[in-house]
C-alpha cells in the first residue's frame, strides 16, 4: 500500500438488491459499513439466507476496526452474526438497530461475546484514522442514520437508505442542515441510495398513509386485518392511534411482529395506549367490529403468519365473510405469484382484500424518488460520486442524474458492482483491482452450515444420504389426492431395507394431505413445505439420515 490511499470496497449490494456491505480502507485501517443478507432465489433449494462472502475482511482481520450500521433492516444487518463469527470486532449503531442485531445474535448464541456500542444521531466516533458523524435520516424504519466519515484525504458521505420525509410521524426530521454544512466544507465522495431513482418527483410522507388507514377503520363492517412489515414502527403507531380513536382492540400476529413491537415499546419508540392490546388467543372470541389484527408476512412467504391465515391454518385467526384484509406493503419484485395466491385464498374466504396503488395510498416507499436524490446531490456537491443500493440499471440512471454537477466541481462518477474497488489518492480517483466477492448460502440458519458452492453441497448431500421423491397426484377440482402417493428414492437405502420405511412414508404423506385444508392443498408452495417437513422428521427419526426431499405435486 502506498501512502495516503483511500479504497472503497463494495462487498455486496451494488448491482443487486440486498446483502448491503461496504468496506472503507485507508492504508492499514478498515471500517465496515453494514453487513446485510438477502433471501434466496427459488432455485437455491434448502437455503434459508444468503450473505456476502466476507473473505476479504477475514484476510485483513487485523486491520478491521469495527462495523458501523446505518439502520435495522435485514438487508443491512442480517449478515452481522456471520461476520462476527469470523471477526470479533465492535459493532456500532443506534439503539433500535442494535436491539434488532441482539435478537439475531441471540438466535446464534453469540450475544455474550459481541461488543455492541450504541450511538446517537449527532454523535461522533473515532475509529483509527476515521472520524464518523451519525446524521439522522428518514426511512421506513426508525433511528436511521447516514454516515459522514472524515478521512485524512477528505470527507465521505454514505447516505444509507433514505427518503426526505417533510412530515415524519415521529416528528424527527431528516437532518438536511448537517449534510448541507458538509457540502459547504467540501465532500470528497458521496455514496447514495439508488433504489427509487426511476420514480419521478418525491416519495410521499409516511403520514400520507394515515387517511387510507382511517378509511379502513371507518369502512370495515367486521374484523379488520392489516398486514405490514414488522419493522414499520411508524405504520404500527398510526394503526394503534386509530384503533384507540375508533374503539378497536389490537392483536399482533407473527413472530417478527411480536418481537419487533416489544423492542420498539421497550425503547419508547412505540406508544401503546392503555388496555388496547388483545391476546392472539382471544381474537375469535371478541366482537368482530371491535378488533384489528396486525399480521406479518406481507410477501406471501409459505409458513408466515399471513400465509397461514389465508389458508385457514392459523390457531388464532380465521377469516370469515365480510372481514376486511389490507396489505399495507409493497409487492417486492419476484414475490408477485406468492402474494397474489395468498390474496386469492383470502378472497375465497369472503374477505374484502385491499391492496395496490390508490389515493390516498395504502403504502408509501421508504426510499427517496429522483427529486430527493437530486436534492442530496445538490446539497453535498461531491468531488466524486458512487451510486449504491440497487441493480445496475438503477445505479446507471443515478449516475446520469448527477451529471449536471460537473458544473459545480463533480470530477468523476463511478458505477461500481460488488467486487469492484475505487482508489482515491492525492492524484485523483480511479478504479482499483477487483477483489473476490460472492454469495455464501446459509442452510438452517446456523453458522456451521455455510454452503459456499451449491453444486458441491448438493453432490455431497446426494452422495451421503441420497434423495427421496414423493409424487402426489391431486385432483384439480376436489383438491383430494388420487390414490396413494408414490415414493421414489435413490442412494438412500437398499430395496430390502427401505420397503417398510417407504411404505410408512407414503402413509405419512397421505396423513399430511388429509390434515390439510382444501386451500392448502391448492397451494403448491405450502403443501411442498408441509410434506418436506413431515417426511424429514419421520425419515431422520427412522434412519438417522437426511436425504434430499423434493416433493412433486401433479394436478390431474
Amino acid at each position: 500500500m502506498s501512502d495516503k490511499k483511500l479504497q472503497i470496497i463494495p462487498l455486496g449490494g451494488l448491482g443487486e438488491f440486498g446483502m448491503n456491505s461496504m468496506a472503507v480502507r485507508y492504508n492499514d485501517d478498515i471500517i465496515v459499513l453494514d453487513a446485510g443478507m438477502m433471501f434466496p432465489d427459488a432455485e437455491l433449494l434448502g437455503v434459508d439466507i444468503v450473505t456476502p462472502d466476507f473473505t476479504y475482511l477475514e484476510q485483513n482481520a487485523d486491520k478491521v476496526r469495527g462495523v458501523v450500521l446505518t439502520h435495522g433492516h435485514e438487508d443491512h444487518i442480517g449478515g452481522v452474526p456471520f461476520l462476527l463469527a469470523q471477526l470479533n470486532v465492535p459493532v456500532y449503531g443506534t439503539a433500535f438497530t442494535l436491539a434488532l442485531v441482539e435478537r439475531r445474535l441471540e438466535e446464534h448464541q453469540m450475544l455474550d461475546k459481541a461488543k455492541l456500542k450504541i450511538v446517537k444521531p449527532g454523535e461522533k466516533l473515532e475509529l483509527g484514522p476515521f472520524s464518523i458523524e451519525f446524521v439522522h435520516v428518514t426511512h421506513s424504519i426508525v433511528q436511521c442514520v447516514a454516515l459522514a466519515i472524515t478521512t485524512p484525504l477528505g470527507i465521505i458521505i454514505h447516505t444509507g437508505d433514505f427518503k426526505v420525509d417533510p412530515t415524519p410521524t415521529d416528528n424527527e426530521l431528516f437532518d438536511l442542515h448537517t449534510l448541507a454544512a458538509y457540502g459547504k466544507r467540501g465532500v470528497l465522495l458521496l455514496m447514495s441510495d439508488s433504489t427509487n431513482v426511476d420514480r419521478p418527483g418525491y416519495t410521499e410522507s409516511e403520514r400520507a398513509v394515515g387517511p387510507r388507514l382511517e378509511d379502513l377503520f371507518v369502512r370495515a363492517p367486521r374484523r379488520l386485518v392489516i398486514s405490514c412489515f414488522s419493522s414499520s414502527i411508524h405504520r404500527l403507531q398510526q394503526i394503534l392511534d386509530l384503533a384507540d380513536e375508533y374503539g378497536r382492540k389490537v392483536a399482533f400476529l407473527g413472530r417478527s411482529m411480536l418481537a419487533t413491537t416489544e423492542i420498539a415499546h421497550d425503547l419508547g419508540l412505540l406508544t401503546i395506549p392503555n388496555g388496547i392490546l388483545l391476546r392472539p388467543q382471544d381474537i375469535m372470541q371478541s366482537v368482530p367490529n371491535k378488533t384489528v389484527t396486525v399480521v406479518s408476512g406481507t410477501q406471501g412467504e409459505p409458513m408466515s403468519a399471513m400465509s397461514r391465515v389465508a389458508v385457514d391454518n392459523h390457531k388464532s385467526l380465521s377469516i370469515e365473510p365480510g372481514d376486511m384484509v389490507a396489505l399495507s406493503a409493497r409487492i417486492i419484485p419476484g414475490n408477485e405469484k406468492a402474494i397474489y395466491r395468498m390474496m386469492n385464498h383470502l378472497a375465497r374466504r369472503g374477505a374484502d382484500v385491499v391492496y395496490g396503488s390508490m389515493n390516498p395510498p395504502i403504502h408509501v416507499s421508504g426510499h427517496g424518488s429522483s427529486e430527493e436524490l437530486r436534492l442530496v446531490l445538490n446539497l453535498v456537491r461531491p468531488k466524486y460520486f458512487v451510486p449504491i443500493h440497487g441493480e445496475y440499471r438503477q445505479m446507471a440512471k443515478h449516475a446520469q442524474l448527477a451529471q449536471h454537477l460537473s458544473h459545480w466541481g463533480l470530477e468523476g462518477t463511478f458505477v461500481l458492482e460488488s467486487g469492484d474497488t475505487l482508489e482515491i489518492d492525492e492524484a485523483g480517483a480511479r478504479r482499483g483491482e477487483q477483489i473476490t466477492v460472492g454469495r455464501v448460502c446459509i442452510d438452517s440458519g446456523t453458522l456451521d452450515e455455510v454452503v459456499e458452492d451449491m453444486v458441491i453441497r448438493d453432490r455431497r448431500h446426494l452422495s451421503e444420504d441420497g434423495f427421496v421423491l414423493p409424487i402426489i397426484a391431486i385432483n384439480k377440482h376436489t383438491g383430494k389426492p388420487e390414490g396413494l402417493p408414490e415414493i421414489v428414492s435413490r442412494g438412500f437405502m437398499s430395496m430390502e431395507e427401505s420397503s417398510s420405511v417407504l411404505q410408512e412414508a407414503r402413509q405419512i404423506v397421505l396423513k399430511t394431505l388429509d390434515s390439510s385444508s382444501p386451500e392448502e392443498r391448492g397451494d403448491w408452495g405450502v403443501m411442498q413445505e408441509k410434506i418436506r417437513a413431515d417426511l424429514k422428521r419421520y425419515l431422520t427419526k427412522q434412519t438417522s439420515r437426511r436425504p434430499l426431499i423434493m416433493p412433486v405435486i401433479l394436478e390431474v
